[in-house]
């Protein structure tokens, strides 16, 4: 099992979240986060852009099978890419295990419903 984080921009958010559903990936979490980086995004107030030193981003926690680490990293990478600075990162981790808390279910068969399956 693999723990994927995305860090994206928020105007692609609806993008990548339609992207993984078309790849089976329904479930995952995701957070408002602020960061610094070479990008720097202006703020207008009644007229006046402001210089932020943050910039907002969304960022995905999904933990998928080993089987579909490819395929989740692809379809975020198709719809959350412009080709401009800022795009963000996608960081691939070892999860250890996973627990069902309704059935005590362990490792990769807590992740999906096996009556889905087949």
């Amino acid at each position: 099992m693999k723990k994927i984080e995305a860090i994206i921009r928020r105007s692609r958010f609806e993008d990548v979240k339609e992207a993984l559903l078309a790849a089976d990936i329904e479930w995952f979490s995701y957070y408002d986060v602020r960061g610094i980086g070479k990008t720097r995004e202006g703020r207008i107030y009644r007229g006046v852009v402001y210089d932020t030193s943050s910039i907002e981003r969304i960022l995905l926690s999904i933990v998928v099978r080993d089987k579909n680490v490819e395929k989740t990293v692809q379809a975020i990478m198709q719809a959350a890419r412009t080709g401009e600075i800022g795009d963000g990162r996608i960081f691939i981790l070892p999860v250890e295990d996973s627990i069902r808390i309704r059935t005590g279910e362990r490792g990769d068969i807590s992740l999906y419903n096996a009556e889905q399956e087949k």
